[in-house]
């Protein structure tokens, strides 16, 4: 009976269940959007007669407006209807994918581009914000463990899809075609957009202010940490498809068959990692043991990984490499978790915010200074290591820097407009 108990509390009620795939493909469809402009990028060099640095420009500027408003959206997200932000954020940027069909100079793709990043920008203080408010603790592993799968699975498809389409219909069709499609996301979100009660009660009325978030240890590790696992992610995103093609000479295919099976094991593996999680909290051991093992043994894993991928045999590279996006994925299924324990359902949007502003300062830096360095030295073996050793840093901030996983007793005090 107290089986069937526990089996009962821990299974996903059908409207959460629903609510999650909307979210897993709201994150897909992020991912596939965000970088999809770098697949383009030598179509878009030739038709517009781009710079390289424009170019650069243009690759970079989504970061801008992702990343500084932030803030803002985890703001919004504590002050107004979750649901309806995330909503109005989602069409926001689907319209500026498919404006970019349209473009025809550098202006008008840079001004999309920063739309687009306006528009994103509130998707993580959303997801943040719903599963604190919906999520019981030992669901969150798994919920955000869906939210992670649809951020490998995001550059997978894009990467292994998106050169195929673009070469067959042109990139502007794709563009189009992709944000007029994703709209359609919107009327299953209206219909199944979670309504019910709160699972976690709200004991705090106020919305704590940024100062209150600065003074926490916790609040420094959560930050460091998810910049170190974004810029192993952005690294792996904007230079791994070079990486394969001319350092270790594999064909286009065999580098999209690669770089499809490495996200694809990333997606499964950090599922698979946020459903053991919830089970080994479920079965009576505290989330502080259990979500700062699956992040510290999974960086410390990837970063591990990553070095001696740089320096191995053409074959045994590929494993390493495939080694290093699951060990990615086993960290990143509890994550976001973290966060939203210490927060609570009351601040989570807000520390995400505050959070995915510093850990988004990766995408303008990671590839910027991979390329920096390859220009330097003439070799990745340094790249990799600058990179390997950011992702060792972050392991060892979710350790040690952040404190117990427990959820931060907010004054009364600490409460701000």
């Amino acid at each position: 009976m107290n089986t069937s108990i526990t089996a009962d509390r821990t299974r996903l009620s059908a409207p959460l269940v629903r609510v999650l795939v909307l979210l897993f493909l709201s994150v897909f469809i992020n991912y596939i959007d965000r970088g999809n402009l770098s697949i383009a990028a030598p179509m878009l060099k030739d038709e517009l007669g781009l710079s390289a640095s424009q170019l650069g420009i243009l690759l970079s500027s989504f970061f801008w407006t992702y990343a500084g408003f932030q803030i803002v959206s985890g703001w919004l997200v504590d002050r107004l209807d979750v649901n309806w932000i995330l909503a109005a954020g989602f069409v926001l940027w689907s319209v500026a994918t498919a404006g970019t069909g349209l473009a025809h100079s550098f202006a008008i793709l840079l001004g999309i581009r920063l739309v687009l990043g306006v528009g994103e920008s509130v998707a993580y203080p959303s997801y943040s914000k719903i599963m604190a408010r919906h999520f019981p603790e030992d669901q969150r592993g798994f919920a955000n463990s869906v939210i992670a799968a649809g951020l490998a699975c995001g550059p997978g498809f894009g990467m292994f899809m998106g050169g195929v389409l673009m070469a067959r219909f042109g990139w502007r069709p794709f563009f189009a075609g992709l944000g007029l499609l994703s709209l359609l996301w919107v009327f299953p979100w209206f219909k199944w957009m979670p309504r019910n009660q709160p699972a976690v009660t709200i004991r705090v009325r106020e919305v704590p202010a940024i100062a209150a978030f600065l003074r926490l240890r916790s609040a420094w590790g959560t930050c460091a940490g998810l910049f170190c696992a974004n810029y192993l992610n952005y690294f792996l995103i904007t230079w791994l498809p070079f990486y394969l093609v001319r350092e270790r000479n594999f064909s286009m295919n065999k580098m999209a068959r690669i770089t499809g099976v490495a996200y694809l094991s990333a997606a499964i593996v950090t599922t698979a990692c946020g459903w053991l999680s919830d089970r080994w909290i479920d079965a009576g051991a505290t989330p502080t043991r259990v979500r700062k093992t699956f992040t510290g043994v999974g960086m410390t894993g990837a970063a591990i990984f990553l070095m001696a991928c740089v320096v191995a045999p053409p074959d045994l590279s590929v494993v390493l490499l495939i080694l290093t996006t699951v060990s990615f994925g086993v960290a990143a299924s509890n994550m976001w978790a973290i966060t939203q324990t210490l927060a609570g359902p009351q601040a989570a949007g807000r520390w995400t915010g505050l959070q995915n502003f510093v850990g988004n300062l990766a995408g303008p830096v990671a590839p910027a200074l991979t390329g920096l360095v390859l220009d330097r030295t003439g070799q990745f073996f340094w790249p990799f290591a600058i990179t390997s050793g950011v992702v060792l840093l972050g392991a060892l901030s979710w350790i040690f820097v952040v404190g117990p996983v427990e959820p931060v007793v907010w004054p009364q005090s600490a409460s701000g407009r």
